[in-house]
């Protein structure tokens, strides 16, 4: 097997290119949008966050989804209306809550091990993407948010991941920006920052250098494979085009679901929606007034990022409703008003607000490895931790197509 081809641009098929370039692989990239990394992978939190580790498969999840339900504005919307992928994805989700503490320590342990990959390969590229090392603060209102998170530090610490308790004063000290009233909260300092967007087009830059060939303005349509070629089809009707390799990873994030199908394998995806702001910096009062630790707000599941100088990116909430990417206000306003409550010297003048669907699988764990047939794999699936994880699956995905040719 030399020839390689990956359906999706994205930061999960920009990594994996580049993985599978450095083994040597003769690599095809194929992205329907004019650039890399422009649906998921453009505005994302902009967290490298081991510390939200935490898989949602608990029932604490299901019960605010069911309380927040007609709550348009609630940091988890759920549309009641039923469909057969939600309402089988959701009966998964629950049949996975056993595993919720296996898969969280799981989680944690990748994520640790993603961090070597990436820095490496920043390093090793040059590729200037806004990386900010000095932590991620979780910040917690109340006791039960509070003790919560300690059960939670147990289970990240046997993933090897330490983060200790703050208390209110040393929140203070440790991000003086931060306005309002806390109980306390946890800090990790070995977690970081950055933008994905650069990150994910700088690697794709690098990845070209090492031959990987990027087909963009390429819709993919159909996929095939017969265990020893693999067939992409390109467009449809008169302008449509096949291409033939001999393997093919789907990193195609939302889209991955359809592209399995197709293939024979049952990859259970479902979009969840997020939102972000980017709040430009215009003034020297919204910088010094703008954080530059990341934050973690567990009450609003919100987090942020300090890009550079002049941006500030705020992205979270959590939206069940199928293939939609319109952007609501009444989704977008609860942002920037935190923004206004918890950094009251940021000037909200200039707001970009953004969504995009999350790749989710039911047991929250990224799906890593082969399909049915013998030449086909997949790394997709990693929902609210693409980036955090990325590296990581990147690698363990190039070495099972390797071990495999």
């Amino acid at each position: 097997m030399k020839s390689i081809a990956i359906i999706g641009g994205g930061i999960t098929g920009v990594t994996t290119a580049y993985a599978l370039a450095k083994r040597g692989f003769a690599v095809t990239l194929f992205e329907r949008h004019r650039y890399a990394a422009m649906e998921t992978s453009f505005a994302n939190g902009g967290q490298l966050s081991a510390s939200n580790a935490e898989v949602w498969t608990h029932w604490s999840t299901l019960l605010k989804g069911l309380k927040w339900m007609l709550k348009s504005d609630a940091p988890l919307l759920v549309n009641p209306a039923p469909t057969w992928h939600k309402l089988s994805w959701f009966a998964e989700f629950i049949a996975a809550m056993p595993h919720y503490e296996r898969n969280t320590v799981e989680t944690a342990r990748l994520a640790v091990a993603a961090r070597q990959h990436l820095f490496a390969w920043a390093s090793e590229e040059g590729i200037d993407f806004d990386l900010k090392k000095k932590g991620i603060l979780h910040i917690y209102r109340d006791k039960k948010g509070f003790d919560h998170a300690g059960r939670v530090s147990h289970m990240l610490a046997k993933g090897g991941l330490p983060r200790h308790a703050v208390t209110p004063a040393e929140m203070k000290t440790i991000e003086p920006t931060l306005a309002g009233t806390y109980y306390g909260g946890y800090f990790t300092e070995s977690d970081s920052t950055g933008d994905i967007h650069k990150f994910t087009h700088g690697l794709s830059l690098a990845a070209e250098r090492l031959g990987v060939h990027t087909l963009y303005e390429q819709d993919v349509t159909h996929v095939s494979s017969n265990g020893q070629q693999a067939v992409i089809t390109v467009g449809e009707g008169a302008t449509q085009t096949l291409h033939t390799f001999d393997g093919v990873v789907v990193c195609a994030g939302v889209a991955s679901r359809s592209f399995a199908a197709q293939l024979g394998d049952r990859v259970n995806i479902y979009p969840v929606k997020g939102y972000s702001i980017t709040v430009n910096l215009l003034d020297a009062a919204s910088q010094a007034g703008a954080p530059n630790v990341s934050l973690l707000d567990d009450e609003t599941k919100l987090v942020t990022s300090r890009l550079g100088v002049d941006r500030f990116r705020v992205a979270g909430t959590a939206e069940f409703n199928g293939i939609d990417r319109d952007i609501r206000n009444d989704r977008i306003q609860p942002l920037i008003k935190w923004v206004e409550q918890c950094f009251p010297h940021i000037n909200t003048r200039s707001v970009v607000p953004w969504a995009g669907l999350r790749p989710m699988m039911p047991n929250m764990m990224p799906r890593v490895g082969r399909g049915n047939a013998a030449n086909v794999f997949y790394n997709t699936g990693h929902g609210h931790l693409g980036w955090t994880l990325s590296a990581v699956t990147a690698d363990m995905i190039g070495n099972v197509v390797a071990g495999t040719a």
